[in-house]
């Protein structure tokens, strides 16, 4: 993934087991397109953590999922598209506010520049 903006977005969150399906069929089919429509939403890609090992130092180390689990990274123009009227308005459209939201929990939002 290369990536073409100044500035990264990333919310991170888990959600109740129960609720996972609705959680990634809203999140893939609403949410994100929602987002997109925002002027300098520039591309969204979601990610789920996974347990993995890797070698360092001559000897194998596990390591466990990413806590929170999902994640979801926004290149975006300039911070200022978070404080957005379209930002504000898409983040609580569809089933996400009502029927999503309040099945997440360990919620990260963390911004980054792009050196």
């Amino acid at each position: 993934m290369a990536i073409s903006s100044k500035y990264i977005f990333i919310a991170a969150m888990d959600v109740e087991a129960e609720y996972e399906e609705l959680f990634n069929e809203v999140y893939d089919n609403e949410h994100v397109p929602y987002l997109m429509e925002v002027p300098g939403v520039i591309s969204v890609t979601r990610l789920k953590g996974e347990q993995f090992s890797l070698a360092i130092g001559g000897e194998e180390v596990s390591k466990p999922a990413a806590n929170p689990v999902y994640s979801a990274i926004y290149e975006i123009e300039s911070p200022d598209v978070l404080k957005s009227e379209a930002w504000a308005t898409a983040v609580d459209r569809g089933r996400w506010s009502r029927e999503v939201r309040p099945h997440a929990s360990n919620k990260h939002h963390t911004m980054f520049r792009v050196l």
